[in-house]
């Protein structure tokens, strides 16, 4: 996210999304906490953390990425936005698939698969040294 306030056609995207969803803003219980981390003392001494709890699930989300309380609150929304379609749609959501892709291909390979990928690597590396100029000294 770019460092301004977000524009009214993202506030709107937002709130078309939570329409959607069906996350009502007085179903929201919003808070501004101390924030921390990088930013110098300006982080350390204000309040632009957002500690955002969705009354109805019991979700909560925290989000002080920024400076600016305003990109703070539109990232929360997003993010409860996200965490709440994650649970309505339960397997099928993006991070789901994004786990088990990753598991996939962490899977170890079968005896057969690693055979096969061994033996076209040697067959491989047959035509390329046919390649190699013809050395005088052979």
């Amino acid at each position: 996210m770019s460092n301004s306030v977000p524009g009214s056609a993202a506030v709107e995207k937002l709130r078309a999304r939570m329409d959607k969803l069906g996350i009502k803003e007085s179903d929201i219980e919003e808070s501004f906490i101390l924030g921390g981390g990088p930013g110098g003392q300006k982080v350390n001494k204000t309040c632009s953390c957002v500690r955002l709890v969705h009354k109805l699930t019991g979700t909560e989300i925290r989000c002080g990425d920024s400076r600016s309380l305003a990109l703070n609150r539109h990232a929360a929304r997003s993010r409860l936005c996200d965490r709440i379609e994650e649970r309505m749609e339960g397997a099928a959501s993006r991070r789901a698939q994004e786990i088990e892709k990753i598991r996939r291909q962490k899977r170890r390979r079968s005896r057969r698969q690693k055979q096969r990928m061994l033996d076209d690597k040697s067959h491989r590396g047959e035509i390329k040294k046919g390649r190699r100029p013809v050395d005088a000294g052979e």
